[in-house]
């Protein structure tokens, strides 16, 4: 297994536009990875390919000192050139089996999944861990797929391979993420735009592991 559950706790998803002034993006994620996020993505669609391999090389840097797993959201080029640790797909972002063989055995690979049946095709395709939602809706996509409680449950109940809730989570709403077999929560905003981002982090990361049985 390339990536544990444990590892795929609390997974914080970038999103420059939440900063608040004179704040980087590395410092950021660094306050989050303090306060306890377990997994990092860059997802900054509104760069383009240059200034997001800058992002990712200073992003490795943080993750590599924390020893904090980086993803990549789409791009298996990007990924592959910022050596980043995976690439996280979605349904239309690519193909599972291609990006393995782009970036070698080692690397994680996550996919989207909005029910049982998308779930189970990319467990055979090889994916390492899912990605599922919206849960709760979503502040940074438009137009996101709903998903009920019960197809969380059965879609963790179908897979051998860490699963991540993601849409719309916040300090409002995780606990009633309990009891549905997830391993993690994927979140944005509830991280990115807070004033004090490490100690937002934390509070998410004591619910989602009282969510896992953790704690």
């Amino acid at each position: 297994m390339r990536i544990s559950s444990n590892a795929l706790r609390l997974y914080a998803v970038t999103d420059r536009t939440w900063l608040k002034k004179n704040q980087t993006l590395a410092d950021a994620v660094e306050k989050a990875i303090l306060g306890g996020a377990t997994i990092i993505q860059l997802r900054e669609k509104n760069a383009d390919f240059e200034e997001q391999l800058s992002l990712a090389l200073e992003l490795k840097k943080v993750c590599q000192k924390y020893n904090v797993p980086l993803i990549i959201n789409d791009s298996v080029e990007l990924a592959l050139k910022s050596c980043a640790d995976g690439v996280h797909l979605g349904q239309s972002d690519g193909d599972i089996k291609k990006a393995r063989k782009v970036l070698g055995n080692n690397a994680i690979i996550g996919a989207t999944a909005h029910n049982v049946h998308e779930a189970v095709i990319a467990v055979k395709s090889g994916a390492d861990y899912l990605g599922c939602g919206a849960v709760f809706g979503s502040s940074t996509k438009n137009n996101t797929i709903p998903l009920s409680f019960d197809e969380l449950k059965k879609i963790c109940e179908n897979v051998s391979i860490p699963v991540a809730a993601i849409g719309g989570i916040n300090m409002d709403n995780i606990l009633k993420l309990k009891g549905t077999g997830i391993s993690g929560a994927a979140v944005v905003s509830a991280i990115f735009a807070e004033n004090d981002i490490q100690s937002a982090t934390a509070v998410l990361k004591k619910a989602i592991l009282e969510i896992t049985g953790d704690y």
